[in-house]
């Protein structure tokens, strides 16, 4: 018996000409477009997007600059940490130069930033204990951090001591306004910065007292003008609120007060005359006070 043997070349041939091939070949051809149309507009899309990001980068002021500076340290052959530890201390050193830079220029710098310190806090006491504790600034170094000592001079004026690391510095303070229960403001000047701020007393209920303290501090000297870069005065301020609020409310007496009245840096009312509005006037029948009895 005689066995035929069919030749590849004419079962290809067959395959390729056949229709269903053919359209096996256009449905794939029509896959691979519709593959490539999306991939071309995915691929634009993010080129799109990775321009904005530069953009965005170029006008925020050196953050593409910082991630130059962390692929030259990669491509250096540095540990990613290192590179990343690099940058930021570069970076830092840049905002320290830019804030203590002002001398060069012969004293045509701008005036110095002031750091806006604004703080709230609820104290479970009444208003009249709050506001007599926060007169008494002696007391200010048995809670606020640093302060070694507050000398008062007179009725408006204080001298404040403070300890930062291991140097000690003082400064001046003024209180420029004094209303009972209700406002304290103040100036005051040292060697290493200034501020001028207030604080204002809100009663919420009859045991509950709210205080706001609004302040600007304007550093001078190389470590205050570090700290002020990262807002050391604002956690300080929240701080020193909080360990008020805890003193005044564990004894639930104030120490003293001074319910006097200051305007523009004078004193315009005592406390022995706001103790005097109290007392009734003398009635003709008994030549004494009507509190009397």
């Amino acid at each position: 018996m005689t066995r035929t043997t069919e030749h590849p070349d004419s079962l290809m041939g067959t395959l390729m000409h056949s229709p269903a091939t053919r359209r096996l070949a256009d449905q794939a051809g029509d896959l691979a477009k519709a593959v490539g149309s999306r991939m071309t507009s995915q691929i634009g899309e993010r080129l799109t997007s990775g321009t904005d990001k530069l953009n965005g980068l170029g006008e925020s002021g050196g953050k593409l600059s910082s991630i130059a500076q962390g692929a030259g340290r990669l491509a250096e052959g540095q540990s990613p940490l290192k590179a990343a530890a690099g940058t930021v201390l570069s970076n830092v050193k840049g905002k320290v130069k830019g804030a203590l830079g002002a001398a060069k220029d012969g004293g045509k710098a701008g005036p110095p930033k002031a750091t806006n310190i604004e703080e709230t806090v609820d104290i479970g006491v009444p208003v009249s204990v709050t506001y007599d504790q926060w007169t008494q600034f002696p007391e200010f170094a048995k809670f606020m951090k640093g302060v070694e000592a507050v000398e008062v001079k007179n009725e408006t004026e204080q001298n404040w001591r403070v300890k930062v690391f291991r140097s000690r510095r003082s400064w001046q303070a003024k209180v420029t306004e004094q209303i009972p229960d209700r406002r304290v403001a103040w100036t005051s000047e040292g060697a290493k910065g200034s501020t001028k701020g207030a604080i204002t007393f809100h009663p919420l209920a009859d045991d509950l007292t709210r205080v706001m303290l609004a302040m600007e501090y304007y550093p001078s000297g190389f470590f205050e003008k570090t700290g002020n870069l990262w807002r050391a005065g604002g956690r300080r301020a929240r701080l020193d609120l909080k360990n008020f609020r805890r003193f005044v409310m564990l004894r639930g007496e104030a120490t003293g007060s001074w319910r006097g009245e200051i305007r523009d840096g004078e004193v315009v009312r005592s406390p022995d005359e706001e103790n005097d509005e109290f007392e009734a006037p003398a009635t003709p029948e008994t030549g004494g006070t009507g509190n009397e009895p």
